[in-house]
């Protein structure tokens, strides 16, 4: 550690802190300083006693140690077999995916922290990119931490990320049959939509304020290629805060309903007798942890909207993979009140990040 220290370089560096490269003596004193020791030579020390600090040459390499900090890469590297990949995960990703639940914790999706990330030496950092990450990123890429970001706005998009994340933990089989399942569950929900009218439909994340499915994103395009029309695809922000008036004057056929509470959705849209969705008893309530998730059940979510939008002809789309709980979803002909433990989701608002302002979109 201290002929390191003197100056023994390794192949790619001054050291490496299991995955983390360490090029300069400016950059050992910004980590230092993160780690409270009042010296370069103290960082030193310190990383020493705890072990951190290997040696570099050729041939050294580290198995995988990802820290993801999105719930939906987090679920893709879950359902890929790749969950001994994961050190480390944001708090929602925790929260929501059981796999997970005792992995350690490194923070908020918008305000994870630096030390909880640097402390579990990860050999990468995977995160969907937005404003309030942009500074984190930039921190661990001056530490020499590699940070890949995967956009998962567009449907495609989401697809790319799985078969990225498959090559990236070498499960290129295992992404690829995912992604061929949601494929063939596209093509199947095509056909569902032939010959049929198009309902009018307002996809609400939140319901007060008022937060919907707009244009440009992957909700967009499941509800397109079911046939459905997204009345909110006017907006160009992908999950736009509208007004209640807006959703009065814009009349859907179907509202379906993502918020929490699910048992209230009813109840709450009942307010405007003269929406059609509730005139007709098709205000339907979903779970927005499939929905709104921009991950690797893509072919379960379209069986769920297609339920949604037309009621048991939703199970013609038949999977090859069967839901991992039985669907407790009211049919859109006339709507019963719904069953509270059957719906109740602790889900926060907005497409899957718990604040609709992720850009992440659902979660």
């Amino acid at each position: 550690m201290l002929l390191l220290a003197a100056g023994r370089r390794g192949e790619h560096g001054l050291l490496r802190i299991r995955g983390i490269s360490i090029k300069s003596s400016g950059e050992a004193a910004r980590l230092g300083a993160m780690f409270q020791t009042p010296s370069r030579a103290g960082f030193f020390r310190a990383l020493a006693i705890a072990g951190l600090v290997v040696f570099l040459s050729a041939g050294v390499a580290f198995g995988q140690r990802i820290v993801s900090l999105n719930p939906s890469l987090t679920a893709i590297l879950v359902a890929l077999g790749a969950v001994e990949s994961i050190v480390g995960v944001d708090d929602y990703s925790a929260q929501q995916i059981s796999a997970v639940a005792a992995l350690p914790r490194v923070g908020g999706l918008f305000s994870p922290s630096l030390e909880a990330v640097v402390a579990l030496r990860p050999d990468r950092v995977i995160l969907v990119p937005s404003s309030e990450q942009r500074d984190f990123r930039e921190r661990l890429e001056e530490l020499g931490i590699p940070v890949i970001a995967f956009a998962n706005i567009r449907f495609d998009e989401v697809l790319s990320n799985i078969r990225r994340l498959g090559s990236l933990v070498g499960r290129e089989a295992e992404a690829a049959a995912r992604i061929d399942a949601i494929e063939r569950a596209r093509d199947a929900a095509r056909r569902l939509a032939e010959g049929r009218n198009s309902p009018g439909v307002l996809v609400v994340l939140q319901r007060d304020p008022v937060y919907v499915v707009g244009g440009g994103n992957f909700i967009q395009e499941m509800l397109e290629t079911l046939g459905a029309r997204n009345l909110a695809s006017e907006f160009a922000d992908p999950y736009p805060r509208v007004a209640a008036e807006w959703v009065v004057a814009s009349a859907p056929d179907v509202l379906i309903d993502l918020s929490p509470n699910k048992a209230e959705a009813v109840d709450h849209w009942s307010r405007w007798p003269s929406l059609p969705a509730v005139a007709a008893g098709r205000v339907v309530p979903l779970e927005a942890d499939l929905i709104s998730m921009p991950g690797p059940d893509l072919d379960r979510a379209f069986e769920v909207l297609a339920m949604g939008l037309y009621g048991g002809a939703g199970d013609s789309l038949e999977l090859s993979l069967p839901l991992a709980q039985p669907l407790a979803l009211p049919l859109p002909h006339r709507l019963p009140h719904p069953d509270p433990e059957g719906l109740a989701s602790e889900k926060p608002p907005g497409p899957g990040s718990g604040h609709r302002g992720d850009q992440e979109a659902p979660r």
